[in-house]
């Protein structure tokens, strides 16, 4: 009896730090977004619940009104226009757009709004995209981008939405 429990406490153990690392391959990521000239504009977090990949954004030095906010396929992240992101991360080739029927890209989400003093404090949620090894995934490729564009996405146009320039740019990578 003695040898069946060790035994099953054993098991018990080894289920438990193979939990510990699925969690850990979960834990939240943080990417320092950064403005055309370098500088810092703040940071977001991304984490993955119920499906969806959750970006807390905490940034400044906005104009204010709505932006769009895409996750791009390439991570990487050189100034002043960002084009290095490539296109938006679309691993299943739909057009753009959380509006349109033959649509979404995986890396579409919802505009955010940026307050009269410049800053964005909210939450984004990415229902396309995951947090693991799928090819929709925010570590797609090794890394991606997350981009900030200068005004808001409307939801249909191909390929981008017509959000204008790529005003911000953060690597999201492990």
């Amino acid at each position: 009896m003695t040898r069946v429990m060790q035994w099953g406490m054993t098991a018990v153990g080894v289920a438990m730090v193979a939990g510990a690392a699925t969690l850990a391959a979960q834990a939240p990521v943080k990417v320092d977004m950064k403005d055309a000239q370098g500088q810092s504009i703040g940071t977001a977090t991304l984490s993955s619940s119920m499906g969806a990949v959750h970006i807390q954004l905490d940034l400044k030095g906005l104009k204010p009104g709505p932006h769009g906010l895409h996750v791009h396929a390439v991570g990487k992240c050189e100034g002043p226009g960002f084009t290095t992101a490539g296109g938006h991360l679309n691993p299943a080739g739909k057009k753009h757009g959380l509006q349109s029927p033959d649509g979404p890209h995986a890396g579409d989400m919802d505009n955010f709004t940026v307050a009269a003093d410049g800053t964005a404090k909210g939450m984004v949620m990415a229902k396309g995209l995951a947090f693991g090894s799928e090819p929709n995934s925010v570590f797609a490729n090794g890394a991606t981008a997350l981009v900030v564009h200068a005004g808001p996405d409307d939801g249909k146009t191909d390929p981008s939405g017509g959000s204008g320039d790529r005003i911000a740019c953060g690597v999201i990578t492990r």
